[in-house]
């Protein structure tokens, strides 16, 4: 197990974390949180051993391979699919051996790459591929021709190539869309090794993780549960933390009172010294530390027309290529919608044609007069020029404020200080998205385009960005891969896919079983031919075989079959339920002092529906995995 005793880590003068003392053992699946600047990575970095503790000790098992996501990617000529190999290193080693390999040992060497399972390595590593979103047709293509982002998951493939004992990921969602977040998410539950996970998207690591370690305050405490349950713990542990803060306050007030009293008379003197020496001993309790550091709101455009942004059947694209065609949309005030669907599918393409930065290929289209549009995208942060400082990026939309003002309105997104005034060169990513959404929230929009907000963002500016967007008065059109942001500030999903956009009938829970669905009917697609086949050749009399063979197979384990289908049937119900019990919530009513016990109920009701959903959804899973390992891929 990962033992860390008395550990001490600085950076420069800063003290990161000191004192830190806990366990991780072998199988956990372990998120690590804690703001911005609190020591994860620096921690990560002590594991893989580039960091030596200060203070204290750290020691992992002799003999452990640990696996994480480089952060670089040479522009090799190899193909993505080759470069996934490399994460496997004893396949690769056993394969270069096998080139070179005389008749006396080419036979140990084949048997060893049995051991391995190596005949399935190659499909393993495709199936990789295109679980992350890449396509049948890419994965031969040289890694010198994909850009940054694809580059970032096919060193996330890399890792989960390799036969780790310990695999860290930091923030491994961060370039990748909603399709292929609940595809890791469900990777790594099944993954059977230690985990230690770094991510501010609150819903992977619910579904991931069976330990929490928090950092704050340069201390680590490790909470049993998910990041649902030890928020939960965490906040019982600061009330009562507060509380005994609060009451030790009044005793130690009312201790040097008595002092301050008695200390000059000589038959108080020695009871009074007796009661001071005992002020000294008591072990100081410090208040909780709760507050979020972000504290802002959207406020109410100037204008708010009736009808935003008209679109009847019109098709976008690029020159010749239609990406998405026949879109019927109507956008009025207040509207809510959410933006899923595959990588590539045109989501963000239909978002630069509501932002007006992609003409129409076809169709009719009209914004109203007074539209007054906020888009935001990973090239705004690009914008922002690195001499200025997050004031003079402020000044240079309203001249006419108070500087006072400014430096108020910038503190609500954490900007204090001498922070302030400093150029944005050195600024981290998360701290340029924060100026990059200040400074477009400053001014006013009726309409907010988001494509990937969340993006460097902790999850205490998630939180905050979220429930500024709930009061947010104008209409919204956002595309997001942290589905906890999109289930608390969206009312409607809409599908691009396949080449239209159309309203998708369902919650995001509902998206993640049809994507599910979706994913095998294309493995088994796959195995037809169409994703790269096992390393071993099939003459086509082998072909016909491997079909009657798999026909036997699926009459076989058909109860496997039968028993997923009414798994997943049972799931839809209480997804139904779940859609039922939420509009009742959102009833003005409920929310009245007449109807407390009431809601009260109600939230009880839908906090065990939720644990339902999980443990079914989980043994759904484990069914259609099941079968699908007893069908071994067909």
């Amino acid at each position: 197990m990962l033992v860390f005793s008395n550990l001490g880590l600085r950076r420069g003068s800063k003290e990161l974390l000191g004192g830190a003392t806990l366990n991780i053992h072998p199988g956990q699946r372990v998120g690590l949180t804690g703001a911005n600047g609190t020591g994860k990575s620096s921690l990560f970095s002590l594991i893989r051993g580039d960091l030596s503790p200060d203070v204290g000790n750290f020691s992992i098992p002799a003999g452990w391979v640990i696996a994480h996501v480089k952060q670089e990617t040479p522009a090799t000529e190899a193909t993505a699919l080759d470069y996934a190999l490399e994460g496997d290193a004893e396949y690769v080693s056993l394969k270069a051996q096998l080139e070179h390999a005389d008749g006396m040992h080419i036979g140990d060497l084949y048997a060893k790459l049995d051991a391995i399972d190596g005949y399935t390595t190659e499909s393993r590593a495709a199936t990789l591929l295109h679980g992350l979103g890449f396509k049948p047709e890419d994965i031969r293509n040289p890694v010198s021709s994909f850009s940054g982002g694809w580059r970032m998951r096919l060193n996330l493939v890399q890792a989960l190539m390799c036969r780790s004992d310990l695999l860290l990921l930091d923030e491994p969602t961060n370039h990748l869309d909603l399709d292929a977040v609940i595809w890791l998410q469900d990777w790594l539950k099944a993954y059977r090794g230690t985990l230690l996970l770094i991510s501010h998207d609150r819903e992977f690591l619910d579904a991931i993780c069976t330990q929490i370690a928090h950092i704050e305050q340069g201390r680590i405490t490790l909470y049993t549960g998910d990041y649902s349950t030890f928020e939960i713990t965490r906040s019982e542990r600061l009330a009562q933390q507060q509380s005994a803060y609060v009451k030790q306050q009044l005793e130690r007030a009312h201790i040097q009172s008595y002092v301050d009293r008695f200390r000059a008379q000589a038959t108080k003197a020695r009871q009074a010294q007796s009661r001071l020496k005992a002020l000294e001993r008591m072990e100081t309790i410090g208040p909780a530390h709760v507050d979020s550091p972000f504290t802002f709101s959207f406020k109410t455009p100037h204008k708010l027309p009736d009808r935003l942004l008209h679109v009847d059947k019109v098709s976008i694209g690029y020159g010749e290529k239609i990406i998405v065609a026949g879109i019927e949309l109507q956008i009025m005030p207040g509207d809510r919608i959410g933006l899923i669907g595959p990588n590539g599918a045109g989501k963000s393409t239909l978002i630069k044609f509501m932002a007006g930065l992609l003409p129409a290929q076809g169709g009719e289209s009209w914004q109203a007069a007074d539209i007054k549009i906020g888009y935001f995208a990973q090239h705004q942060l690009e914008q922002l020029k690195i001499d200025q400082s997050p004031l003079q990026h402020l000044r240079e939309l309203d001249k006419q404020a108070r500087e006072q003002d400014l430096r108020n309105y910038l503190g609500g997104f954490a900007f204090q200080g001498a922070r302030v005034d400093e150029a944005i060169e050195p600024f981290s990513g998360g701290e340029k998205a924060r100026l990059a959404l200040a400074l477009l929230i400053y001014q006013k929009p009726n309409l907010l385009l988001l494509d990937e907000p969340t993006n460097h963002l902790d999850l205490d500016m998630r939180l905050a960005l979220s429930m500024a967007l709930q009061d947010y008065v104008g209409a919204m059109v956002i595309v997001s891969h942290d589905r906890h942001m999109l289930k608390m500030v969206t009312d409607k999903l809409l599908l691009v896919e396949g080449g239209k956009a159309q309203e998708f009938d369902g919650d995001l829970d509902d998206y993640s079983v049809w994507l599910q669905k979706r994913f095998r009917e294309e493995e088994q697609a796959a195995g037809q031919g169409e994703m790269p086949a096992p390393a071993a050749s099939h003459s086509a009399a082998g072909r016909k075989d491997q079909r009657r063979e798999s026909a036997e197979k699926r009459k076989r384990f058909q109860p496997l079959k039968q028993k997923a289908d009414k798994l997943e049937k049972e799931l839809e119900k209480l997804a139904q339920r779940k859609t039922d019990l939420e509009a009742k919530l959102a009833e003005p009513d409920m929310h009245t002092e007449a109807n407390k016990q009431v809601l009260k109920q109600l939230l009880l009701d839908q906090l065990a529906l939720e644990t339902k959903i999980s443990t079914a959804e989980t043994a759904w899973m484990a069914a259609s995995e099941e079968y699908d390992t007893a069908m071994g891929g067909d």
